[in-house]
């Protein structure tokens, strides 16, 4: 029997190993948080750094394939415990790479893969040399996660809440919608990509919502997968990778960001596909065949977070009128505390229609509330 150590133990660790499960894989999980939602769910549960050397090395010893759930992890223990012979998927290079958004961008412009303009900065003083480049979006280089880490700056003004630290600016792209593929690869080059999804973005640049399939033209979704597909080729990539793209209003497709394993933009797949992010994730880094990605029917998926003014114990409302509705699915991530913002969970919705599934999004976000 296979067993498959996981770099963190959050949500997407936890769907993993229901996925996992299925093949009588095993599963062990390393989390700095006693209570993290793979607690319940891993075969080994263990406590400890994800970035300390040690621990990461002494976490694999036997383990058959090592994989992450979140890039924030020490990748030098990768390094070393790919050269002692265990396999590591994603590779530690991608992961290196994808840890620091200013090289993750460099290798788009070294690889002909569409993206935004943009300027490496290093200090907050070197902004006053690029006022050409406004309006623009500012992210630190290592660090940022889920919206924390970026600041949009639209005139000079904004200049003062730039980031002292190695940063990118980036020229702002006129968007017209933001979409995401999930494509995944095997050791023996076999590539598969996700239909692509339309991402709704919350106000604090958090997921609001995702719908399957994305209003864009067939055209628009052929150049995603091309370029989704030329992306996992060229890095030799090896697992899960998430691609976010922006279409601009001339419907040209750029690359906003990639992570490097399941995500967020792919949690629809669960009841909307016929494979899911989690089984394409478990298949590609044992080098399985690789499922089948079509759409079983239109489908979306809500972010479930914890409301403003509310932490602690988390209380969930709504949960009666949401389960009254067909073809509705609540996912929730067995974390005890709420906070605002905080992910606690996510509802998927699948219907034979787009207007069916509109005013069933609209359902769940009306009714659905985690307070404390």
């Amino acid at each position: 029997m296979k067993k498959v150590g996981v770099l963190g133990g959050g949500q997407l660790g936890r769907m993993m190993i229901q996925s996992a499960m299925n093949l009588n894989i095993q599963v062990k999980t390393l989390d700095p948080d006693p209570n993290a939602p793979c607690k319940a769910t891993a075969h080994e549960f263990v406590v400890g750094s994800l970035n300390d050397y040690d621990t990461v090395m002494e976490f694999a010893k036997d383990i058959d394939v090592l994989t992450i759930e979140i890039e924030n992890v020490n990748t030098d223990a990768l390094f070393d415990l790919e050269k002692q012979g265990l396999t590591v998927y994603p590779k530690p290079d991608h992961i290196k790479m994808i840890q620091d958004k200013r090289v993750q961008k460099q290798f788009y412009i070294d690889n002909d893969i569409p993206t935004s303009p943009f300027v490496l900065i290093d200090s907050i003083d070197e902004l006053n040399n690029h006022k050409d480049m406004l309006p623009a979006v500012m992210k630190v280089g290592k660090g940022g996660y889920d919206g924390r880490g970026v600041q949009v700056m639209k005139t000079e003004e904004d200049f003062s809440k730039g980031f002292e630290a190695p940063s990118l600016l980036e020229k702002m792209v006129d968007i017209d919608k933001e979409i995401a593929i999930i494509a995944a690869r095997n050791e023996n080059g076999e590539i598969s990509t996700f239909p692509a999804v339309e991402v709704v973005y919350h106000e604090s640049n958090l997921v609001d919502y995702l719908l399957s399939p994305a209003t864009i033209s067939d055209e628009v979704e052929q150049k995603a997968k091309e370029i989704a597909t030329t992306l996992v080729t060229k890095m030799n990539f090896i697992g899960l990778l998430a691609i976010e793209f922006f279409v601009d209003k001339e419907g040209n497709v750029i690359v906003n960001e990639i992570a490097p394993r399941t995500h967020n933009s792919g949690h629809q797949t669960i009841e909307g596909n016929l494979t899911s992010q989690f089984d394409q994730h478990i298949r590609a880094i044992l080098n399985l065949p690789l499922g089948d990605t079509s759409r079983r029917s239109a489908s979306a998926m809500v972010n479930v977070l914890g409301e403003k003014g509310y932490t602690g114990v988390a209380k969930y409302e709504g949960l009666n009128e949401v389960l009254q509705l067909s073809g509705v699915y609540i996912h929730l991530y067995e974390k005890h505390m709420t906070k605002p913002e905080r992910k606690m969970g996510h509802i998927t919705i699948v219907a034979p229609t787009k207007e069916e599934l509109f005013e069933k999004v609209d359902a769940v976000k009306k009714n659905f509330k985690v307070i404390a």
